[in-house]
């Protein structure tokens, strides 16, 4: 079985997108700019907050002085609205107790900013999660492994017992060149052609797949 299991975050434990949406077309509808549906943001958000403020922003509105104020519009109202519709996906909550109760460690690492993904896993599941890690300046974002590698190193992971969780290519990608085992969820915003594509080692359907992964696993 895998003693450590590291989850990305959006898409994968919590649904985040109509919240993400929300706040993005907010920003928009303040300057004028198009909006997007949240079916487009589910292929903008996977990369970090400052990608997905590059992707909503008009092509003229993307110099580094410009998307840097945009960001922080957009990080000022996600502080407001990050828990408006918010919600751990079924059976998630259930999946992390049990883990927790096995001695089975859980980190996540996402590329949402370190802040906002530190509160909402407080928030929506506390006490679940022995440590999480979100995008940090001087850090360069999944599917990078390196903070993989620093949050693999505080929770002491093996890493032929780890198994890597995500719902994107980026995730897939990260988890595989951090050298782990990894795992495609199909609840996610992302596609299971994406995920077999990516090179998924295995995918779950539901949590309780996931879990049978987790406790059977051959590594």
């Amino acid at each position: 079985m895998f003693t450590t299991v590291i989850f990305d975050l959006d898409g994968t434990l919590l649904n985040t997108i109509q919240d993400l949406a929300y706040c993005a077309n907010l920003v928009c509808q303040a300057h004028g700019w198009p909006t997007f549906s949240v079916d487009t943001y589910k292929t903008f958000v996977g990369n970090g907050m400052p990608k997905l403020v590059e992707r909503f922003s008009p092509p003229d509105q993307r110099s580094p002085e410009v998307l840097a104020g945009t960001l922080r519009e957009y990080l000022a109202a996600y502080a407001i609205h990050k828990e408006d519709t918010t919600a751990p996906y079924p059976g998630i909550s259930q999946l992390l107790a049990s883990l927790k109760e096995e001695g089975i460690q859980v980190g996540v690492f996402s590329n949402k900013d370190d802040g906002p993904a530190k509160a909402v896993v407080e928030h929506y599941l506390p006490g679940l999660v022995h440590q999480v890690k979100g995008r940090v300046d001087g850090v360069p974002p999944k599917p990078d492994p390196a903070g993989l590698h620093a949050l693999m190193k505080d929770l002491s992971a093996d890493p032929a017992h780890t198994l890597f969780v995500g719902d994107s290519n980026v995730d897939i990608q990260t988890g595989r060149n951090g050298g782990l085992t990894t795992c495609g969820v199909l609840w996610g915003f992302r596609s299971r052609e994406e995920l077999i594509q990516a090179g998924a080692d295995h995918l779950a359907a539901s949590p309780e797949e996931l879990a049978a992964l987790i406790r059977g696993a051959s590594v």
